[in-house]
């Protein structure tokens, strides 16, 4: 008779096994993007401010430093400001509007499994379901009526484990994929912000100096 987490995971193991490793895999994701999205991980305060304080025709060399000696998203696409400066300022924004998607790519690097396990989760937990159910009424016919209403029971509880299980799995990564997405949306708005603003500043003393 199934009445408890256990027995479903034995009668249900091709279901819950899988929604185990999502949970596991999906947790591990979490706790990895809190860690690789924090602020001061992609846009560091120090080069951010010297960026603020770079005058127009204002030497580069505190930025230049502090973007050798971090290793975070906006110290990369500022390096790479700093490498095209010979460029035209069309093709050097071009060239860090390439180096940025592929930063925006690193900052969404796990994203997309949280995505899947938002639809895989429930939908785990309804073949479970239904092959419960399945079971249950197609071996309910072979036994006595005295314990087929036991039977139909312990498999309606089986089914609803499966089902809950799938959406114990799936609401975590709903949560997690929506909060990281609009964190990450504005991290990329500070990025943009600050690389417009550092073209900016380049190039208007290479325009005083002509």
């Amino acid at each position: 008779m199934l009445g408890s987490w256990t027995e479903t995971f034995v009668f249900s193991w091709y279901v819950m096994i899988p929604l185990m490793l999502c949970s596991i895999i999906s947790l591990a994701i979490i706790l990895e993007r809190i860690i690789s999205l924090r602020i001061s991980k992609v846009v560091k305060p120090e080069l951010a401010r010297a960026i603020h304080d770079l005058g127009y025709g204002g030497k580069t060399t505190l930025i230049e430093q502090e973007s050798v000696e971090e290793d975070t998203a906006l110290s990369r696409l500022v390096r790479a400001c700093l490498m095209y400066t010979s460029w035209p300022k069309d093709e050097n924004a071009a060239a860090v509007q390439a180096y940025a998607r592929r930063e925006i790519g690193r900052l969404e690097r796990g994203l997309v499994f949280l995505e899947v396990v938002t639809g895989l989760g429930p939908l785990l937990g309804l073949l479970g379901t239904i092959l419960g159910l399945i079971r249950i009424f197609g071996s309910a016919g072979a036994s006595d009526l005295s314990t087929q209403g036991t039977q139909i029971a312990a498999g309606i509880a089986e089914a609803m484990y499966c089902t809950v299980a799938g959406l114990v799995v799936a609401i975590p990564a709903l949560i997690a994929h929506s909060l990281f997405t609009r964190h990450i949306e504005a991290l990329t708005i500070d990025l943009e912000t600050l690389c417009s603003e550092l073209l900016g500043k380049l190039y208007t003393q290479a325009e005083t100096t002509s």
